[in-house]
């Protein structure tokens, strides 16, 4: 029987339909002899074709260094470096550290940095598994040059240089915490990031995720004081997320795109410090008292809600991700010079007589050029703006 025979014969199976052999991964010493053969097969080339052999060496070697990488986290891996990044500068644009890029937040964030445009350099730092993720996301044919670095000796390379630093680093909320409860462990993480910014890049633009934001971003205020590098306008708390549930939770009520709807969240990012201006929707609407009172419940507590949700597994880290890269690309923006660009963040401020508080702020090359007035609030906001204490 011919079929019989020929589906029990590898052999005569199609190439991409044979069972397939586990291949070891090609040992360094074939690359180098590949190389070696093929450089000393054209002793005899002329100068420029010597010169296209060499040249055709190194990238062999690259391919051979990322077959091949260490297997300890903590050596010195080739993948680390950057001359084994693209051998060509990265388009124009800006270059962009994320600090915690290994992390539930950091990794979606790095990915959705590395498919902007805006940016030319992405520096991904963090202490566990860097080379992976560094790996992974330089396989994106975007234009950014990725490099990685891990753990505290590699901080400063990470840092140097940059025009904007994103701080995803920290521990993550679990069910039963507060974000008081983070506070111990990621104020110390956030102070040692800013010490190194403030030595390799001051005059950087800061977006802080780590929460609790209403106390981390104060502490990293403390420390570029303390090294007298502080620039209230390039210190920015992303607050994002506050902005992206309200508008998502207002589409639901009225029937909108969310994409359509724009809600002003101010005051801070814990619990009843989030303020939605439910009376500066646009487009213009009006809500009932119900309405209002549920909505700004649930945008108060959407953290709590994903925590929840995910059962001990983790919080809400591809929403924050995606939030953060929309907030830094509106930096970026304004560091471009780009008009109108106008976001929430919490922000040193002089709005209420608190020193930090979530405004609505106009983006531009030094970072915050305006912070916007509150504008007109309805009796239930104006008693709500009293009672925040970030």
């Amino acid at each position: 029987n011919r079929r019989t025979t020929f589906a029990s014969s590898p052999s005569a199976l199609p190439l991409f339909s044979r069972p397939r052999k586990h291949l070891p991964c090609p040992p360094q010493s074939l690359f180098s002899s590949l190389v070696a053969s093929r450089v000393s097969g054209n002793h005899a080339s002329a100068a420029m074709e010597q010169g296209t052999d060499s040249a055709a060496a190194r990238r062999m070697a690259r391919v051979a260094s990322h077959l091949c990488p260490p297997t300890s986290q903590m050596e010195e891996v080739a993948i680390l470096k950057g001359s084994n990044c693209r051998a060509k500068g990265a388009a124009p644009g800006f270059k962009v550290a994320v600090l915690g890029a290994s992390g539930g937040i950091g990794q979606p964030l790095s990915l959705l940095m590395k498919m902007n445009p805006l940016v030319s350099v992405l520096h991904l730092y963090d202490v566990v598994n860097t080379p992976g993720v560094t790996a992974d996301i330089s396989h994106m044919n975007t234009g950014a040059v990725v490099r990685g670095f891990l753990g505290q000796p590699q901080l400063e390379s990470a840092l140097t240089g940059m025009d904007l630093v994103i701080i995803p680093a920290g521990i993550p909320r679990k069910p039963g915490m507060t974000r008081d409860d983070l506070f111990n462990i990621n104020a110390g993480i956030v102070r040692t990031l800013c010490e190194g910014i403030a030595k390799c890049c001051p005059n950087a633009i800061v977006n802080v995720i780590s929460n609790p934001v209403n106390s981390t971003v104060p502490i990293a205020a403390e420390v570029f004081k303390k090294a007298g590098t502080y620039d209230p306008k390039r210190l920015l708390g992303v607050t994002t997320l506050d902005v992206v549930r309200a508008n998502t939770f207002v589409g639901e009520v009225l029937g909108l795109d969310p994409r359509d709807v724009n809600v002003p969240v101010v005051g801070g990012h814990a619990g009843v410090t989030i303020l939605p201006l439910l009376s500066q929707v646009n487009p213009p609407c009006s809500f009932t008292s119900e309405e209002i009172s549920y909505l700004t419940s649930r945008i108060q507590n959407g953290g709590t809600e994903v925590v929840e949700a995910k059962a001990g597994a983790g919080s809400a880290t591809l929403s924050m991700a995606y939030a953060a890269a929309k907030f830094a690309d509106a930096c970026l923006r304004g560091l471009r010079g780009d008009a109108g660009i106008v976001e929430c963040s919490y922000i040193a401020s002089q709005v209420t007589e608190l020193p930090f508080f979530a405004s609505k702020v106009r983006l531009g090359r030094s970072g915050v050029e305006e912070v916007l007035p509150l504008g007109p609030l309805n009796e239930f906001e104006r008693s709500a703006a009293e009672h925040i204490h970030t």
